[in-house]
């Protein structure tokens, strides 16, 4: 299956991409930021480092084309959750894009994980999925918010979405930044604090991530759900004084364990009742263990986790983080004063001159900076020049003839104009540049994306091209080996069928019984030695699991290497009842996959069919094939039989014994009853141009054959082992 798995990285949403990986999903991953880091995710099949409000996320999904997208959601380490406020909001945000995005796509199953913060109240019994919600807070809101979106969605737009909520999830952290569950902060407490504080009163059922990850892998794999919510849960009550108490006897029995004061706790445990009764019951972890597991992961690493401890800031470094931003506002200024000391100078020296005394040096000067830095360096270097100009003034004139002088005001407001308006221009062209600069920036944003997708899309395209025309198990080449199976006669089908299986299992040991009753079954080809191993009659009612899982129509996988079975097989059917089984060996550890398990289903399907049309084909023609009356084949069908066992006992598919009895005084039709009632439902007799009745027996060596020809003899007839016939 294709499977879109959407979060940060974590030791949960890692747990989750192992069993899959184990199970033979392919999986992908939205990593919701363009900082993570691929070696932070356990290996998957691709990794799309983009922001849940990406523009892209609807090419993602048409990208990765998923049976199944599974949103982390409460459990989304891309929130923090410090700043509840503000994450509340981009939770919310993000959640409707991401689910937008698959309501786009059309497909699949959508799965968000929610959690037992849903709840705030204490329940006497075990909360169940029809119990109303009531979040507090504004992570209780936001995830809660989350359901309701998935609810709408689920209900107007007819989508297969689920929502699976966990009762108090955790796991064994691998660095600080795991820690966010009431177990490991008890655990993280006890080491850097040595005191352990407990909620007195508070009862809770803590459910570890890998049983959870067991749980949504039942919802993955099932090909329906008859709800549309459910709870997962350990349903063992703890209070927190009895955990934090297993806590400091792991980590130090001399730690103290004190309850928060003036806070009081309520019982608040999901009922998972709902889950186990359609998905099965589930086998949970004990809390204890996984303590003891939590704590030495912490006392082995605890640099690690120790190592987060915020330090005491230098002074200097106080002073240039505080002060950074007040010396980059004022560098202008700075620079405006420095520049007017030589224009104040020039000014002076002008004044004097008959070339330039008509110059207004004091403009140019506020031009300057109004073109460099806009209009508020314009208004102060403006300001500057005034200055600078009355106090030249002043050597000639007095202040009071000078404020009365027209002429001043005139100029004064020729260069606040001027400057002003210079500045403002220069603004706005800097904005209009900035801007253009951000679109710029988001299109090649929006181009590097394409690139990226397209890339993947490029090398998903390679992967499965691959799969379907190269590979020895694509489901081109399992077809196109199968269908050859359609030159064969209807007599070869079934010898050629192990050799086929044998080819596409890539095993020489291939063994292929037909079902005479209930109980036992008989070998019809092989093709080595080893596949002959049970014998050439097995009684299949009594091969334990093997027997429950083909009587299932599940494939075997002999997981515990038992000597006494194939390493894989399964039953093809017919009318629900079983007719054949395929028997494999040979199989290395890593080819006993799911994956190759599929395989085998495909190729004893596509045999059944093969096996079906020859069946019916042979059944047309049953009058003309058999002598009326009798089991007796007609002489053209059984020699067409003959040739096709000695074809293929030279192949070494089976082993055959083929009988000349003559019936000496015994009548013909006497004859043909005694052969008829002495020869086994996978034996096969007719007569050829010879006037002699020959016996075919299938999967039976000259010595076993000794025992038909001593009972054909009592009853009179003579028999010989001949491997020439119709002469």
């Amino acid at each position: 299956m294709n499977i879109l798995v959407i979060g940060g990285a974590g030791t949960f949403l890692n747990n989750l991409l192992i069993k899959c990986r184990k199970e033979g999903h392919k999986v992908s991953v939205l990593t919701g930021s363009r900082f993570s880091k691929k070696e932070d995710y356990q290996k998957c099949f691709e990794v799309y480092k983009f922001p849940y409000d990406a523009g892209c996320i609807n090419e993602i999904y048409e990208s990765v084309a998923p049976d199944v997208t599974i949103y982390m959601g409460a459990y989304d380490t891309n929130y923090t959750w410090k700043n509840e406020e503000d994450d509340s909001v981009k939770y919310i945000a993000s959640m409707a894009n991401i689910i937008m995005g698959y309501i786009m796509s059309g497909k699949g199953r959508f799965i968000y994980l929610s959690s037992e913060s849903v709840f705030s109240e204490s329940f006497a019994e075990a909360i169940t999925e029809g119990t109303p919600t009531s979040p507090n807070g504004f992570r209780a809101q936001a995830i809660y918010q989350g359901e309701n979106l998935c609810e709408n969605y689920r209900r107007n737009r007819d989508m297969d979405i689920v929502t699976v909520r966990f009762d108090h999830l955790y796991g064994i952290p691998e660095n600080r930044s795991d820690v966010n569950d009431i177990v490991n902060m008890m655990c993280l407490e006890s080491l850097s604090e040595k005191i352990i504080h407990y909620t007195k009163d508070s009862v809770i059922s803590p459910l570890y991530e890998k049983d959870g990850v067991e749980a949504i892998h039942r919802l993955i794999v099932a090909n329906s759900h008859e709800h549309d919510l459910y709870q997962i849960s350990s349903g063992v009550a703890y209070e927190e004084e009895e955990i934090a108490n297993i806590v400091r006897n792991y980590m130090n029995p001399e730690i103290d364990v004190v309850s928060v004061p003036g806070r009081s706790g309520a019982q608040s445990i999901l009922s998972g009742e709902l889950f186990e009764s359609e998905f099965g019951k589930m086998t949970y972890n004990d809390l204890s263990d996984r303590i003891k597991k939590i704590v030495l992961q912490m006392k082995k690493n605890e640099y690690i986790f120790l190592s987060d401890e915020e330090a005491a800031v230098p002074l200097s470094k106080r002073l240039k983080k505080n002060l950074g931003w007040f010396v980059r506002a004022i560098v202008p200024f700075i620079e405006s004063v420095i520049v007017f000391i030589p224009v104040f100078l020039l000014y002076n020296q002008t004044l004097t001159s008959n070339y330039f005394a008509k110059l207004d040096i004091y403009l140019l000067y506020v031009l300057l900076f109004a073109v460099v830095f806009g209009q508020q360096q314009a208004t102060f270097s403006a300001l500057l020049a005034v200055i600078g100009f009355f106090i030249r003034q002043t050597n000639d004139r007095t202040g009071f003839e000078i404020l009365l002088d027209g002429n001043t005001y005139v100029w004064v407001a020729q260069l606040f104009i001027v400057g002003l308006s210079v500045g403002y221009m220069r603004d706005q062209i800097r904005k209009l540049v900035t801007e253009s600069q951000e679109e710029k920036e988001y299109l090649e944003q929006q181009i590097d994306d394409i690139q990226d997708i397209n890339s993947t899309n490029v090398r998903v395209k390679d992967i499965l091209e691959n799969q379907v025309v190269n590979q020895a198990d694509s489901i081109g080449k399992v077809y196109s080996i199968t269908s050859a199976l359609d030159q064969y006669s209807p007599e070869e089908v079934l010898f050629y069928a192990a050799e086929t299986v044998s080819r596409l299992m890539k095993t020489d040991d291939v063994a292929i019984y037909t079902v005479s009753n209930s109980d036992y079954a008989r070998l019809f080809s092989s093709t080595s030695a080893k596949s002959r191993s049970l014998g050439n009659s097995l009684k299949y009612s009594e091969m334990g699991e093997m027997y429950e899982a083909i009587s299932s129509n599940n494939v075997y996988i002999n997981r515990k290497m038992d000597s006494r079975y194939p390493l894989m097989a399964t039953a093809i059917f017919e009318n629900n009842q079983m007719q054949m089984i395929i028997m494999v060996w040979g199989l290395s550890w890593e080819n006993m996959t799911l994956g190759q398990a599929n395989t085998l289903v495909i190729v004893s399907a596509l045999i059944q069919n093969a096996v079906l049309r020859s069946s019916r084909y042979l059944a047309a023609l049953e009058d003309r094939r058999y002598v009326d009356g009798t089991q007796m084949l007609e002489s053209e069908s059984f020699k067409a039989l003959l040739d096709a066992f000695s074809m293929a006992e030279t192949k070494g598919l089976t082993e055959c014994t083929i009988l000349k009895i003559a019936n000496g005084e015994v009548a013909f039709d006497e004859a043909v009853q005694i052969i008829q009632k002495g020869l086994r439902q996978t034996d096969y007799f007719g007569k050829l141009g010879d006037g002699f009745i020959y016996a075919l027996l299938s999967n039976t060596n000259r010595e076993a054959a000794g025992y038909v020809i001593n009972r054909f003899a009592d009853k009179g007839l003579t028999c010989e082992i001949t491997e020439e016939y119709g002469l």
